[in-house]
C-alpha cells in the first residue's frame, strides 16, 4: 500500500480506528504542494523533503488522533515489523505482540475470521504527545496479509 503522496504505507485497522506507518513521498510539482512551498517561503523540492523519513500516524474511533517523525527508522526496520507480522497473524501460538522500537507495540488477537489489535504508541523524546493506546476492532486477516505483501513490495 502506498499513502496518497506515493511511498510506502502499512495501515492496520479500520477506515475510524487505525496505526499507520507510512514513509510519504511528495510531488514537487504537485499544485498543492507548490501552494504549500510558497506559503513556507521555501522551494517546493525543499518543501517536499528527500522522501526518506518515517511517520507514525493513528486515529481513533472518535476521530482523535496525530503522529510523528521516525527520522531513525530505516526500510529495513519498517520491513521487519511487517514480516513479524505477517509470520504471526496464523495465531498458531495464540494472540501475539509485535514491536516497531520502542514507539509501537501491536498486540494481536484472533477475532472470528479476522483479527483485532490493541496498540500502544509511545511518542519519542521531544514529542509534546502523551502515549496512547488504541483499541483496533476487527480487521479481514486474509486483506491484512495482502497488505503486509503489498507493503513488503514497496520497500523493495
Amino acid at each position: 500500500m502506498s499513502t496518497p503522496m506515493g511511498g510506502p504505507a502499512l495501515f492496520i485497522g479500520t477506515d475510524t480506528a487505525y496505526v499507520a506507518l507510512a514513509r510519504p513521498r511528495l510531488d514537487p510539482a504537485d499544485p498543492e504542494v507548490r501552494e504549500a512551498a510558497e506559503q513556507a517561503g521555501v522551494s517546493p523540492e525543499e518543501f517536499a523533503g528527500p522522501g526518506t523519513v518515517w511517520a507514525l500516524m493513528w486515529e481513533q474511533e472518535n476521530g482523535e488522533g496525530g503522529g510523528f517523525e521516525l527520522p531513525g527508522l530505516r526500510d529495513a526496520e519498517a520491513e521487519d515489523f511487517a514480516d513479524r507480522l505477517l509470520a504471526e497473524l496464523s495465531f498458531e501460538s495464540g494472540p501475539f505482540t509485535v514491536g516497531a522500537g520502542e514507539v509501537l507495540h501491536v498486540q494481536a488477537y484472533p477475532a472470528g475470521d479476522g483479527c483485532r489489535f490493541v496498540s500502544t504508541i509511545t511518542p519519542p523524546e521531544g514529542e509534546e504527545l502523551a502515549p496512547v493506546t488504541l483499541d483496533i476492532p476487527g480487521v479481514d486477516a486474509d486483506a491484512l496479509r495482502a497488505d503486509l505483501e503489498e507493503f513488503r513490495g514497496s520497500l523493495a
